[in-house]
């Protein structure tokens, strides 16, 4: 008599393919998966407490540390919640900045999933092509803020400083290059017999499941569901900038493929939208006690130099009460929910971060599937452990 069992084995946290430290306790028969059990925390770093120890202004630099591939999302999420608090609004240069930068952070963010995940998948070229265009967003990162990835450029209240010089030359040169480097992704890809042997098909999850799942940004809408945070609940100006969302019919890892391109094209004509409508004027709030004085300021005045030394060694008090603010971060729906007790830290924050609660559908999407199927479908939800175990 033949007796057959299932074998467990364990694919990371060492692993290439589960991008990052993520364990996968894998069931098989044979080389299909039973059952997977997606086992986090070897990255924790306990963000959330380590906000609630910092006065408001010194939280943005651990955001960058969330979801690493888009820190300005982060920084952008954590802002927008903290201002809601406040009360207050920013100039229109401010919001249109924000928007272009946050933009190029998808692009960016977009462009590193698209390079591994194909190289999971055995496209080695895609890889390079992908990181040529990325360091062309660093370099703009690095003109803005001084750094390459941890920015930490937004401030609350407005910007650390205004754009510098040659930084819209430099953008305008990327928009005017970039569709026709999408087209070369495009054309290594999405009509390859084998690209598309991996992905149609793979990893199929329902809109009535990936509701239930919670799923969100690029997930959700390969799925059909039209559900973009951007047009759903606008915050900064994105109402008044013209682009399309991204849907997908089959929800499988080759929609959830188009769904990616898709949106990189249209970030990059949100990015041309932003500079050619960029309005002038302040960059910050006029509130010092939010905002330091100008250090030319801070020379001359008094009363400016007590602002500055008051803000740098005691912050701001925020009023007491609640706000929950989300965005639409390159993962999905990315959201801050802040508490406050009406001193200069926060009393309680809590992340919403997309990688983590998307994560919820990968045994959903593997289970019968072939352990080769598993490396596709982790590639296509595109999760970041930053923000997972955060």
């Amino acid at each position: 008599m033949i007796q057959t069992r299932t074998m467990v084995i364990n694919m990371g946290p060492q692993h290439p393919s589960t991008h990052g430290v993520l364990r996968l306790v894998l069931e098989l028969d044979g080389e299909v998966a039973v059952k997977c059990t997606p086992v986090i925390g070897y990255l924790h770093t306990g963000m959330e407490k380590i906000a609630e120890a910092k006065r408001y202004q010194q939280v943005i630099p651990i955001t960058d540390r969330m979801d690493y591939l888009a820190p300005m999302s982060n920084n952008l999420a954590y802002i927008l919640a903290v201002e809601k608090l406040l009360g207050i609004e920013v100039p229109e240069r401010t919001k249109y900045i924000r928007v272009l930068l946050a933009e190029l952070t998808r692009i960016k963010s977009h462009l590193v999933w698209l390079g591994t995940h194909a190289m999971d998948i055995g496209a080695m070229s895609v890889f390079l092509y992908c990181f040529r265009e990325r360091e062309k967003v660093l370099d703009i990162y690095e003109m803005v803020s001084g750094a390459r990835m941890m920015s930490s450029y937004f401030r609350i209240g407005g910007l650390r400083e205004d754009l510098p010089e040659g930084f819209e030359k430099k953008v305008w040169e990327f928009v005017e290059e970039f569709p026709s480097r999408v087209d070369e992704y495009e054309d290594m890809l999405t009509r390859n017999r084998l690209w598309t042997q991996r992905t149609k098909g793979i990893g199929v999850i329902k809109a009535e499941e990936a509701i239930d799942l919670g799923l969100s940004g690029p997930n959700l809408r390969a799925c059909g569901v039209p559900w973009d945070v951007r047009k759903s609940n606008p915050y900064l100006d994105y109402e008044k900038f013209d682009f399309q969302i991204s849907l997908g019919k089959n929800g499988d890892v080759y929609d959830r493929y188009l769904c990616r391109i898709f949106e990189m094209r249209q970030s990059n004509e949100i990015v041309r939208q932003a500079l050619e409508g960029m309005p002038g004027g302040p960059i910050n709030v006029n509130d010092p006690k939010i905002i330091p004085p100008p250090k030319k300021l801070v020379r001359r005045d008094m009363e400016a130099l007590i602002h500055h030394f008051l803000l740098y060694s005691q912050g701001f008090n925020a009023p007491e009460g609640e706000v929950y603010q989300a965005i639409e971060a390159p993962k999905g729906e990315l959201g801050f929910y802040i508490v406050s007790d009406g001193t200069n830290k926060p009393y309680r924050v809590k992340v919403r971060p997309p990688s983590f609660v998307n994560l919820q559908s990968l045994p959903k999407m593997v289970e019968g599937r072939l352990v080769a199927d598993v490396v596709a479908v982790i590639g296509s939800i595109d999760i970041v452990l930053g923000e997972i175990d955060r």
